[in-house]
Formats: C-alpha cells, sequence, structure tokens
C-alpha cells in the first residue's frame, strides 16, 4: 500500500503565511520571477502527520516532494537511519526526478505539518525558474557528501574492527 495516498489532512495556514515561509527555503532563493511564489503558496496542499508515523516507504512510487514547516523526521532505510532533517528540509524529491520508487523511508520523530509538491508543480517550477533546480542540486551534493563521509567512517570502523577481531 503507498502511504502517500492514505494519509493526507488538509490545514489551514495562509497563503501569505506559506508565501514568507518559501521565501526562507533555499530551493527557492534567487528566483527571478516575483509572482512564481506567491502562486505557488496559493496551491500547495498541506499535511500533517502524528509521531512516529511512516511518511512514505523504501519501494513506493512517489508523486510528492515533501518541505517540512515544522517538526523532525528521520530518513532511514530499514532500520539504518541516513540523516535527520527538521523545518524548512524537503525530501522526497528524488523519486519526482527519475520516476523511479523510493531510495528510503520517512519517519516521523515528532508531529510534522508539511507542504506538498507534487511531480508536476516541481518540474513546472523549474522550468519557469532554472535556479530551483540549481539549489536543488546544490543541496543534493550537500547530501552526498554527508553520506559519503558517513559511509566511509562506517567503513572504517568496520575494518578497524574486523583487524582487532583478526589480531
Amino acid at each position: 500500500m503507498n502511504t502517500e495516498q492514505k494519509t493526507t489532512t488538509t490545514l489551514s495556514t495562509s497563503a501569505d503565511d506559506r508565501l514568507r515561509f518559501l521565501q526562507q527555503i533555499p530551493i527557492f532563493q534567487e528566483i527571478e520571477n516575483r509572482n512564481f511564489l506567491p502562486q505557488l503558496a496559493a496551491h500547495l496542499e498541506e499535511e500533517i502527520f502524528p509521531a512516529n508515523h511512516t511518511i512514505f516507504n523504501k519501494g513506493e512510487s512517489g508523486n510528492l516532494l515533501y518541505i517540512l514547516l515544522y517538526g523532525r523526521v528521520q530518513v532511514h532505510i530499514d532500520t539504518f537511519p541516513l540523516v535527520q532533517l527538521e523545518k524548512g528540509a524537503y525530501f522526497g524529491e528524488m523519486a519526482l526526478f527519475d520516476s523511479n520508487v523510493r531510495s528510503a523511508s520517512v519517519t516521523t520523530l515528532s508531529e510534522c505539518k508539511c507542504l506538498t509538491l507534487t511531480r508536476q508543480q516541481i518540474h513546472q517550477a523549474i522550468k519557469e525558474n532554472p535556479a530551483i533546480a540549481i539549489n536543488m542540486i546544490r543541496v543534493l551534493v550537500s547530501r552526498v557528501r554527508k553520506l559519503n563521509r558517513l559511509f566511509g567512517a562506517s567503513e572504517d570502523l568496520f575494518y578497524f574492527m574486523l583487524k582487532e577481531k583478526l589480531s
């Protein structure tokens, strides 16, 4: 069962509040079209999730990008934690770009409220504002670097423990 399709609760944050929030998000910086963000803010859906709720699972198809208005989530593969994200962070973008299934699961650590963008909305946003794509690439590169450090440290620890065990 696709969790994205079973947990939608629409809330009532004003378009002005959403706009002010979006203006602080790094992927929406440096946008030249001044009308774009107000239009986007007016059309975003909102979802609220309780603590310890799985927003989506690894292997599910995905059509939504989530932006955290508040709360914390854990991105993980099975029981292996990858990263915790907080207010202003976004997740779920990979499935929107390559039309592949979700590569990780996301579970709430506290109550969370998210804005959601559909695949169509994000593709249209990038078409109208290429700076969004550049900003998303910057965030993705940063995440890959963090994962490289995490797995590099894990690999070093593994080899150290193996060497100690074999000695």
